[in-house]
């Protein structure tokens, strides 16, 4: 008896203790977003000094945007990530639907060298792929920032494993309605795949809009630079530091996703149920 009256209390002690350090991490992760916040709308006598009753000011904002060309930079980013994404879809689409449904000589060989390329960080691969994007004439490019991440080893396993658990009876039964290879692929096969699509897609434009070191090592101009490289020079110690200025262009560089989080955040975290990530 005494054991069972002690296990509720046992149990609540528990999840008090997961509560608090839930909140904890919590807060300590978001801690550098509510200092941004905060340094970007007061003056900089305030960046490091809490004063509830500080006033409010959009001026820092103002010389972030005289000061760096954020809007070129963002475009550039939205342009690179929009073009990823799209390729990523189609290149990896079409690679994880043969290996899934097809089978021809050395399918299992090729798919182990695809999952290599997950055991494989891209920095390894700079300098190999600098010569490359250089011997193509893509140096400084948008497209050259994105060409290497075009075929996705981790898409098309993904997409792979989600249209093998497709039942091959959706695809006979298309079959007889007269569908060809790529009807029954757009008709059955991704529209079960859609949880799996946005997810891949919310990893992907997360990914790439934070990359930093390739875009810094492939390009070298305003034109092409996205928003982290862009960040990353306005934020150089020999350009000066103004801790409320540089705060304010980091929300000008992730409110996009920011928003688009918290706009979107119940599909986000279905998409991710359904499409099994962890």
């Amino acid at each position: 008896m005494i054991q069972a009256h002690n296990a509720p209390q046992n149990w609540t002690f528990a999840a008090a203790i997961e509560t608090f350090a839930a909140w904890f991490i919590a807060i300590l992760w978001i801690s550098p977003l509510l200092y941004a916040v905060w340094a970007a709308f007061h003056g900089s006598e305030y960046a490091i000094h809490f004063d509830l009753f500080a006033p409010l000011t959009l001026d820092n904002f103002r010389q972030a945007l005289d000061q760096a060309p954020f809007l070129r930079y963002g475009f550039n980013t939205f342009v690179l990530v929009s073009m990823l994404l799209i390729g990523q879809f189609v290149l990896c689409t079409l690679a994880a639907y043969a290996f899934a449904r097809f089978e021809f000589a050395g399918s299992n060989i090729a798919f182990a060298l695809v999952l290599v390329q997950l055991m494989i960080t891209p920095e390894i691969l700079i300098v190999e792929n600098y010569g490359t994007m250089a011997n193509l004439g893509l140096v400084d490019t948008i497209t050259g920032i994105g060409l290497p991440y075009m075929a996705s080893a981790f898409g098309i396993f993904l997409l792979r494993q989600t249209f093998k658990s497709t039942p091959k009876e959706l695809e006979e039964a298309a079959r007889l309605e007269g569908c060809g290879m790529f009807g029954i692929l757009w008709r059955v096969y991704i529209p079960l795949a859609r949880p799996t699509y946005l997810a891949y897609g919310l990893v992907s434009i997360s990914h790439h809009w934070n990359n930093f070191l390739w875009p810094l090592v492939i390009t070298n101009s305003v034109e092409t630079r996205p928003l982290t490289v862009g960040l990353g020079i306005f934020g150089a110690p020999e350009s000066g530091v103004d801790w409320s200025i540089i705060s304010a262009a980091t929300l000008l560089s992730v409110a996009p996703l920011l928003i688009a989080f918290l706009l979107f955040q119940r599909q986000f975290i279905q998409s991710f149920m359904h499409s099994g990530i962890k």
